[in-house]
């Protein structure tokens, strides 16, 4: 067998499927705390995100439990990339709210 036929092959063995559609989304049960975990939830809206567009990034806060909210106007879907001195303002903000004491 190929390297490549290796590659494929193992590709197929490590697929999962996932929902990355709004419809399916939308008909999924909440995550339970037992399940989600009791974890601080903190999001960063992207404004210009056309990958996820922002009434999406608005039902997935809505429907997480978002803790903190943070919006970056300018940034769209790789963040990092496009507002990295506001994202790592974020981040950095984020980080000094909920550091463990």
């Amino acid at each position: 067998m190929k390297l490549l036929d290796q590659d494929l092959e193992l590709s197929k063995i490590l697929t999962r499927p996932g929902s990355l559609f709004m419809e399916d989304l939308s008909t999924a049960s909440n995550f339970t705390r037992e399940g989600y975990g009791s974890t601080t939830r903190v999001f960063i809206v992207c404004k210009q995100d056309l990958g996820i567009p922002l009434d999406f990034q608005q039902w997935m806060i809505a429907n997480c439990g978002a803790n903190h909210v943070l919006e970056v106007d300018g940034a769209d879907h790789m963040a990092m990339l496009s507002k990295p001195q506001e994202i790592c303002n974020c981040l950095l903000e984020i980080g000094a709210k909920y550091e463990c004491a």
